[in-house]
C-alpha cells in the first residue's frame, strides 16, 4: 500500500497539538492580527496553494481560509462535490494522492470524521479539518484566541457549554484538557457528548442537566444551534428537548460579572440564545468570528512554514 509520508503534520483534532503548541498558535494569531490591522504585508506562503474540499456549506471557514491564503501571498481553490470527481464516487485515497501532488495543503469540511482521517492517511501534504461531525478544532483556535485577548490565559477558569453534546462540544472538551480549564456541559438527557470524548477528558469535565448550576460562577458561556448540519430533520424534536437550554440574560446573571458569551455562528436568535445576549455587552461573538481568519493564518504558518 502506497501511503503518504508519515512525517507530515496534520490538524484533524486539537489533540494533534500539545499544550505548548496550542498556546503558541493562540499567541501567534494575536500577533498576526495586529500586523494585519496595521497594514503590514507578510507573505510567507507566496506561490503556495491550499485546496479546500467542502462537503458541508460554510461562510466563516471558507472566507477565513481564502482570505488567509490571499493575505499570506498564496491562493486557495474551492472544491465542492458538484465540481469534482469526489462527488461522483472517486475514492478518497485517490483524490488525496492527486490533490496533494498538486497543492501544498488540503482543508476538508465534511460529515464523517473517518473521511478526514482517510484523506490525511494518503496525503503527502498537511490536511486541516475544517469541521466534521465529530469535532471543529479550527473554531476552538479562534474561540481561545478571543478569550485570551479579552481576559488573559484560560488556565484554571470555568467554561460552561450549554446545549447539544455536538462537534463543538467535543472540541471544547479537548481544549479543556489541553489548556487546563474546567468545563461544565449542560445538556438535555439523550444529547450528551459521545462516550469516547468523555473517556478522553473525564478529569476536566462535568456533565449535568441543571443548566443554572452549570452556569453559576462561570467565566465563559458558549452555545450552538440546537440542530447542527445533518440534524435538520430533528428540529421539532430538538426544540422540545432544548427549550430550557436557551442562553438568556437571566442565565448570564448566574455567571461571573466579567463572563463572556460565545457562539460559533450562525445563530438562531430566540432559540439557543436571546437577541439580548448575543447583541449585548458580554458577547464576544463578532471578535470570535473575525478571529477565525487570524487563528487559521497562524495554523497555516505553523504547518507550512519551516
Amino acid at each position: 500500500m502506497n501511503t503518504a509520508d508519515k512525517t507530515v503534520r496534520h490538524f484533524l483534532t486539537l489533540t494533534d497539538l500539545n499544550p505548548a503548541e496550542f498556546r503558541q498558535l493562540i499567541k501567534r494569531a494575536i500577533v498576526l492580527k495586529g500586523m494585519q490591522q496595521r497594514g503590514e504585508i507578510y507573505e510567507p506562503l507566496r506561490n503556495k496553494v491550499l485546496a479546500m474540499i467542502f462537503d458541508k456549506s460554510s461562510t466563516r471557514t471558507r472566507v477565513a481560509f481564502e482570505s488567509a491564503m490571499i493575505q499570506f501571498g498564496g491562493r486557495a481553490i474551492f472544491l465542492s462535490p458538484r465540481d469534482t470527481q469526489l462527488g461522483r464516487g472517486e475514492p478518497i485515497e485517490d483524490s488525496a494522492r492527486v490533490l496533494s501532488s498538486m497543492t501544498d495543503c488540503l482543508m476538508v469540511r465534511t460529515f464523517e470524521h473517518s473521511k478526514a482521517e482517510l484523506l490525511a492517511r494518503y496525503s503527502s501534504v498537511p490536511v486541516i479539518n475544517g469541521l466534521t461531525d465529530d469535532v471543529h478544532p479550527c473554531q476552538l483556535l479562534a474561540d481561545m484566541q478571543t478569550y485570551f485577548e479579552h481576559r488573559g490565559d484560560i488556565n484554571g477558569k470555568t467554561v460552561t457549554w450549554v446545549g447539544d453534546g455536538n462537534n463543538m462540544c467535543h472540541s471544547y472538551m479537548h481544549a479543556a484538557k489541553l489548556l487546563e480549564f474546567k468545563l461544565n456541559i449542560a445538556c438535555p438527557e439523550g444529547f450528551e457528548p459521545q462516550q469516547k470524548f468523555i473517556d478522553e477528558t473525564s478529569d476536566c469535565i462535568t456533565i449535568t442537566h441543571d443548566v443554572v448550576a452549570a452556569c453559576t460562577n462561570s467565566d465563559l458561556i458558549v452555545t450552538d444551534v440546537w440542530a447542527s448540519m445533518g440534524h435538520e430533520d430533528e428540529q421539532k424534536k430538538r426544540e422540545q428537548a432544548f427549550r430550557a437550554y436557551k442562553v438568556t440574560a437571566e442565565l448570564m446573571e448566574q455567571a461571573n460579572d466579567d463572563a463572556l458569551f460565545m457562539h460559533c455562528l450562525p445563530a438562531h436568535r430566540g432559540e439557543e440564545v436571546s437577541a439580548e445576549v448575543i447583541d449585548g455587552k458580554q458577547s464576544a461573538v463578532w471578535d470570535e468570528a473575525e478571529n477565525r481568519l487570524h487563528a487559521q493564518k497562524a495554523l497555516l504558518e505553523f504547518l507550512l512554514v519551516k
